[in-house]
């Protein structure tokens, strides 16, 4: 007998009801007085009573139904047989965590060494070539340029050091055509091709095309190979065609790449000065931010940075980091960038307190063990320095010179050169007149050459390897972000630096250039196979500031508008924010330090974009890898994670059943390595496994433990093809709306049947190749596997996909197949069947609806309840509040709380839902341009033509003065000028932008032990009822609600939106301060008494045109007016 919980209950004492328990008595008592009063009992100030006995009969019909349903079309009882057959012939064992760790490092410590020995080859014969080669001034070489390979003038010539240049598409290579017989060269837009140091180079750098070659054969897992030279030519094998940007540019210079800079030089860390006294204003500051801008690109995360202000007096660009160094990550960087933008000028430019405080910063860093511990340096930009300041060097600097001071003189004005030349050359630093934007690039790069004259002059060949970056250059990239997981777009780079080696040259420390070559991480990810790791298993890399550098988890690229693009920060996400269980940050530490351990964690995670939370514990197993600054580190999930099964068929039975049309393997894993071989490089996996195992090619390198699963797996589920099939061929008709069964296995194996055609179909794309969430991939199990792995076997899970995914109304079933031998259990598989969410609609509507001859009698309640009746609003959702059936057909795929806020909050306050809270350091949130622009409104449409005339004459400038003069009469290098980033950065002002965030997020989940409850709820002058019951052997609870009661005015929809963390300034602080634990790079070249600090730089020989000349000045002056 049922009763309420209350006559009237009010949310705030809502509470589960369970099938026994203490109340009963109550109940019963609270039942006989209702019925003392029957009249009373259908409707009571307007509230209706619903049958908590009639809503659990429904519940019980429809979850056997669509159990009936579900495994009657999927076969899951027949594919749990199969395997309980073969248990007898199967061992199951533990999976061990720490030797599984330990020979994936060995295995990508081996890979890796590979590329270093290549680089190191490269290096060699770059030196030597330098060695035997006499520079001339009046060389004439004709090399093939990327930019002008292959394209003809009006009347069909070849252009000059163009030509044909024979390209081929090449799998190993993104399928993008490239000639592996030779490489070319790129220049810079901003470097004349013909200049004679670029000639010399490209000439002397021909020696390195065998090498690239001969590399090439002995290591055919080799991606792209490159010399990147001092003076701006970048020569790449195998070679491409180089496509300009959307303006016609080519702006990649190799020497910004931070492979190039940290080859070239040591950790560093730099104190940038900036003179912002009333003498800067203009063109003067514009070059001067360009410059700091400039500077900053040429840091990396093994660096640390402040910039100063002075005028009159001394001031931080970010107050925050007063009196300290900060790591020069992205994020950093670029949040330097945005408060450089903001500065202004006035008053009267003193630097000697400025210079003070910044041998303090770095004095300071020195004594407390804190920064890189290795070069320091004083970077002054001004116009002119007047004041005595010799005495600050003589008590700050002098006489070891420990900081390096670099000027850079702003302007066209020469009057203060002297003093400022004198600074730079007194303190073992170098001196450049920067009078244009054009002039910035080569000026800064001389800093990176003199800070390189130790390591060059001792001849210390440190091998340096990367951060994970996304490379933006190949044309390949974009349609990589569509198709590939987005933490396995990354690569990293292992570089050499390559010296001069010539004695006269000796103590100038002439660096020549870097090479190096690209290591995909997806490639390094294969070697950490996803079978041995299981379904929520896997493994991740992080550097030794412990920054990520793959990761499930990882997500590098954001959505603005229609375009994927990278985030600011995307390669500076520390390990601590995406394990961010570790709340202590012990694996980070660990991992961080090199050393090889264990961690186990209870774990939250989500699946399913989010949307799903699941509560895991996670075994860490942790090493690093050799001759490398990585840590790797391998998650195992306890329960399924913690075994793997092992069964064995000869290779003839397995090999039958492989080849069946309705199987597929993990196209993404490697079954057997078809990189090695050009001539395998077209073959698909499961082509290559049918090849190794007929003989056919019994040179290909396969995994055997893998493939002797797979064909295990294979002649297990072989009877499911003729289970299906029959089906199909029933002369009693199939049930409409049965679309696809499906299975799974851990060794990547697929089988499915459609049951309808592509045209009848609604999931069309579900297990398709574009249907990534739902396959195998190197990055993850299906999402379908995933959640039928936490789910009791021989019970359906049933859940919609996300509206985003645009799968269409459908509805997928799936449950766990397991296997066990004595008291281990390891899951097999996963199976199940989609079907169209009509359906489940049909069998739904038609139990819960009572017929009009309902003998009613015993019923308490309205009778006959009808769920299509106009009072009454009928759900079922799924154990995370998805709606999968309601009357508004809308209402599918939402969550519950934003279609009945008033319902979800009670439940969620009864413990029948619990809110789990779940963080995301990697967001994207938008920022108000009220919070970052400081422009003036437009308070009049003169002021609006006034600011639009002002655009015009300040983009006219930049795009004169970002301009190379040589491009004016060597008209193959012309192109049209790129906007400068401050001009894209005012643009972007123009309207909301996105910038890294942290957000929290809810997730809900039901809790199984509260199988039905009802309650009251209080809404003004209404009062609503509902019941709630679980549906059994399944994950779907049913809800019958009053409608005639709207609860929206005291209840608002709980939605699921991230809400954005917001921290108080002290805390912003405090966080952008702190220092975590990192591991410093082992070498330092700082002093080498042989150098020669008298080459101390001079005056820049470029010049303006004398149009510009006169141009200039009185826009730079109208400008700074505004």
């Amino acid at each position: 007998m049922f009763g309420l919980l209350k006559e009237e209950m009010d949310v705030g004492d809502a509470g589960p009801r369970h099938r026994s328990g203490p109340r009963r008595g109550t109940l019963m008592m609270f039942s006989w007085i209702i019925l003392c009063c029957s009249s009373l009992w259908l409707v009571v100030d307007g509230q209706i009573k619903i049958s908590p006995e009639t809503v659990q009969k429904w519940a019980v019909s429809f979850g056997k139904e669509i159990a009936a349903l579900s495994t009657k079309y999927s076969g899951a009882k027949l594919l749990q047989k199969k395997y309980k057959d073969v248990e007898g012939v199967l061992k199951i064992e533990e999976v061990d965590g720490e030797e599984l760790v330990k020979k994936f490092a060995e295995e990508m410590e081996e890979m890796l060494g590979r590329k270093m020995k290549s680089v190191k080859r490269l290096a060699e014969a770059a030196e030597d070539a330098d060695l035997y080669h006499e520079y001339n001034d009046t060389l004439e070489f004709e090399y093939y340029n990327s930019m002008l390979i292959n394209v003809v003038d009006e009347d069909g010539n070849a252009l000059p050091l163009g030509g044909e240049f024979p390209l081929e598409a090449n799998e190993h290579f993104s399928k993008l055509p490239v000639n592996t017989q030779q490489s070319n060269i790129q220049v810079p837009t901003n470097v004349y091709n013909r200049d004679p140091d670029i000639l010399n180079g490209a000439y002397m750098s021909e020696a390195l095309n065998d090498v690239f070659i001969d590399n090439f054969q002995k290591d055919p897992t080799l991606t792209w190979q490159y010399f990147g030279s001092s003076t701006g030519f970048f020569r790449l094998y195998p070679g491409i065609q180089w496509i300009p940007d959307e303006n016609g540019v080519v702006t990649f210079d190799c020497r910004n790449r931070n492979w190039y800079i940290q080859a070239a030089t040591s950790p560093k860390d730099v104190v940038i000065v900036v003179d912002v006294s009333g003498s800067m204003k203009g063109l003067r500051l514009t070059i001067a931010k360009h410059t700091i801008n400039t500077i900053l690109d040429t840091l990396g995360e093994n660096d640390f940075v402040n910039i100063i202000a002075y005028s009159d007096y001394v001031r931080y660009v970010e107050p925050c980091f007063k009196g300290t160094l900060v790591q020069a990550d992205l994020d950093n960087r670029e949040h330097f960038k945005l408060l450089i933008d903001e500065l202004h000028v006035k008053g009267e430019g003193k630097v000697k307190n400025a210079m003070k405080e910044s041998f303090k910063i770095l004095n300071e860093a020195a004594a407390l063990g804190q920064g890189s511990l290795c070069n320091q340096a004083i970077m002054l930009i001004t116009d002119g320095a007047m004041e005595d300041f010799q005495d600050v060097f003589e008590e700050f600097n002098w006489p070891e010179r420990r900081v390096r001071v670099f000027t850079y003189l702003i302007g066209r004005e020469m009057t203060f050169a002297e003093n400022v030349k004198w600074i730079a050359c007194n303190n073992k630093g170098y001196y450049t007149h920067v009078s244009t934007l054009a002039d910035v690039q080569e000026n800064v790069m001389e800093y990176l050459h003199v800070l390189s004259r130790p390591m060059v002059i001792n001849h210390d060949h440190d091998i340096i390897w990367t951060e994970a970056y996304m490379d933006s250059v190949l044309p390949s990239t974009k349609e990589l972000f569509n198709s590939q997981a987005q933490s396995l777009l990354l690569m990293t780079s292992v570089a050499m630096p390559v010296f001069s080696k010539k004695k006269e040259t000796l103590s100038h420390g002439i660096l020549l250039g870097v090479v190096g070559t690209d290591v995909a991480l997806r490639e390094l990810m294969r070697l950490a196979p996803r079978y041995k790791l299981g379904v929520h298993g896997y493994a991740f890399l992080i550097t030794n500031n412990g920054y990520i550098l793959s990761h499930p988890d990882l997500r590098p690229l954001y959505k603005e508008g229609k375009k994927l693009k990278p985030k600011p920060n995307y390669n500076s996400v520390d390990l601590s924010e995406v394990e961010w269980e570790d709340m202590e940050e012990k694996l980070r530490t660990a991992m961080v330090k090199g050393e090889t351990g264990t961690l186990s964690l209870d774990v939250r995670t989500s699946v399913d974009k989010g949307k799903r939370v699941m509560f895991l514990k996670n075994d860490y197993f942790y090493t690093s890898i050799n001759e490398t600054p990585f840590s790797l580190g391998i998650v195992l999930t306890r329960g399924n994670g913690q075994y793997i099964f092992i069964g064995n068929v000869s290779v003839e039975e397995g090999l039958h059943d492989l080849i069946a049309p309705d199987l597929t393997i993990a196209s993404e894993w490697t079954y057997c390595e078809t990189d090695i071989d050009p001539a395998h490089r077209k073959l698909s996996q499961l082509q290559a496994v049918v090849r190794y195992l007929t003989g056919k090619e019994p040179d290909l390198e396969c995994d055997v433990q893998l493939l002797q699963q797979t064909l295990f797996d294979a002649v297990v589920t072989a009877p499911m093809e003729a289970y299906w099939t029959a089906l199909m061929l029933n002369p009693g008709g199939m049930d409409e709306g049965m679309e696809t069964a499906f299975l799974g296995t851990r060794s990547g194996l697929m089988r499915f049947q459609r049951y309808s055609g592509i045209e009848k179909r609604v999931g069309k794309s579900f297990l398709t190749s574009t249907d990534k969430e739902n396959m195998f991939t190197l990055d993850h199990f299906p999402l379908w596997y995933r959640r039928a792995a936490e789910y009791p076997a021989k019970q359906f899970l049933y859940y919609m996909p996300r509206q985003e995914t645009r799968a269409g109304r459908i509805v997928i079933a799936t449950t766990a197949i397991t296997v066990t031998v004595g008291k281990k259990t390891a899951i097999a598989g996963a199976i199940g069947v989609q079907m169209t969410l009509e359906v489940m609609e049909s069998k739904f509507w038609a139990i819960a609806s009572q017929p009009n001859d309902t003998d009613c009698s015993a019923v308490e309640g309205v009778c006959p309840l009808r769920c299509d009746s106009l009072d009454m609003e009928c759900y079922v959702i799924d154990n995370n509040g998805f709606v999968l059936i309601s009357k508004q057909r809308t209402d599918a795929g939402k969550f519950f709380g934003e279609v009945d806020g008033s319902v979800m909050t009670t439940l969620i306050r009864m413990g029948m839902f619990k809110r789990v809270s779940l963080f995301d350091y990697q967001a994207m949130c938008k920022m108000s341009v009220h919070s970052i622009s400081s422009a003036r409104p437009l308070l009049s449409s003169f002021y609006g033509l006034a600011s639009a005339f002002k655009w015009f004459l300040s983009n006219f400038l930049l795009f004169l003065l970002e301009f190379n003069i040589c491009g004016f009469w060597h008209t193959e290098h012309f192109a049209d000028a790129k906007p400068s980033s401050r001009t894209s950065y005012i643009h972007k002002k123009k309207g909301d932008i996105l910038q890294p965030c942290d957000t929290e997020y809810p997730s809900f989940v039901y809790e199984p032990s509260v199988k039905e409850t009802n309650s009251i709820i209080k809404c003004g002058r209404c009062q609503k009822m509902f019941v709630v019951q679980q549906i059994p052997e399944s994950n779907l609870l049913m809800l019958v609600v009053q409608a005639d009661c709207d609860c929206s005015r005291q209840h608002s929809p709980i939605t699921m939106e991230p809400k954005e963390v917001k921290y108080n300034s002290s805390v912003k602080c405090e966080r952008m301060r702190s220092q975590k634990i990192r591991r410093r790079p082992e070498s330092c070249h700082a002093y080498h008494p042989q150098e020669n600090a008298n080459d101390c730089g001079g005056a820049s020989a470029a010049s303006l045109s004398a149009f510009l000349v006169l141009l200039c000045p009185p826009i730079a002056t109208f400008l700074s007016l505004w």
